[in-house]
């Protein structure tokens, strides 16, 4: 059994060869279907492969896989974590990766069947162009603060009502094309993301998981799908700890020789935290109430100051409430 470390490129793939013990490089393949299916060929049915999850490593595992015993990917960040060198080359990363596939070190990713793919990649697709969108009314938005236009009369800028005041603007010949034409890419914008929310839809329906989430209050059909792009199988997670944790919603955990242990923020470490900011669509913030309950720590209402003010509310445990 052989252990071989592929440093993905878009032009070519450096190769590095591992028997078990320290790597040797073995050259260069283009990333070309043609010359990767000839080199796959010249794998053993036993070899072991892996490559780091990047852009175009997907398609190349996909002819490599079926000429060898396994195709492994490889969480890029993590890989760099575990073995950090100051001299960094393609050669030198390649041979990495083989020498940890070869120590069984390699900090693996979970790809998920075509179908989760599919779908993350229509989340990743909703998400630019809501990111576009809201680009696009922040420079429509710039327009108007430079040129002293002030609040507008309307509460949608954009809607019906507040085109025709932004029509009825006097304007510079350069501000009125900036305007004119960030409208033009707005409606180009909708129009691309209702086909996309309509591919989602289709999606929800074909799935029992999506549908079932949807009868959480506040999850509507975008918040659902992207939760099971995220998610994928959840059978592979253990226990609700580590879908928790895979999500990045667990809390920071700092700790050190006798100190007790200090917990954070969440981590955000995560798919679900690009994912879930496709959800909305861009426009106003809404505001958002917190129910909060006194500290058992706090002072009684009587032994306030005696300011008629309430006590402090930065003493009392709060969480999020609805709008």
């Amino acid at each position: 059994m052989r252990f071989i470390g592929l440093d993905v490129h878009r032009d070519f793939c450096e190769v590095a060869i591992s028997d078990g013990g320290k790597a040797r490089r073995a050259g260069r393949v283009a990333s070309r279907p043609a010359e990767l299916e000839l080199f796959a060929r010249s794998l053993g049915s036993d070899d072991r492969v892996v490559l780091e999850a990047t852009g175009n490593a997907l398609a190349i595992a996909r002819i490599i896989e079926p000429h060898v015993g396994e195709v492994v990917f490889a969480h890029a960040r993590k890989v760099r974590a575990i073995a950090e060198a100051k001299v960094k080359t393609d050669a030198i990363d390649a041979c990495t990766l083989a020498e940890l596939l070869a120590a069984d070190l390699v900090p693996r990713v979970w790809l998920g069947d075509e179908r989760t793919r599919l779908l993350r990649r229509l989340i990743s697709r909703r998400r630019q162009l809501v990111k576009q969108s809201t680009r696009t009314k922040n420079e429509i938005s710039a327009v108007l603060l430079r040129t002293l236009q002030g609040r507008p009369p309307v509460s949608d800028v954009f809607g019906k009502a507040g085109r025709a005041w932004l029509a009825a603007l006097e304007l510079g010949l350069d501000e009125r094309e900036t305007v004119d034409a960030g409208l033009r890419q707005l409606d180009f914008l909708q129009g691309e993301l209702t086909q996309v929310d309509r591919a989602i839809a289709e999606q929800a329906l074909a799935s029992v998981e999506i549908r079932r989430l949807m009868t959480i209050p506040g999850v509507d059909v975008t918040t659902a799908a992207t939760l099971m792009a995220a998610i994928g199988d959840i059978s592979r997670f253990e226990n609700p700890r580590h879908l928790a944790g895979y999500l990045g919603l667990d809390p920071k955990l700092r700790q050190s020789g006798v100190a007790k242990p200090r917990h954070g923020r969440i981590s955000k470490e995560a798919r679900l935290r690009q994912g879930t900011r496709s959800s909305r669509r861009p426009g106003r913030a809404r505001r958002r109430r917190v129910r909060c309950a006194p500290s058992p720590n706090a002072p009684p209402p009587d032994a306030a100051a005696t300011s008629p003010r309430s006590p402090s509310h930065a003493s009392w445990p709060c969480s999020p409430g609805t709008s």
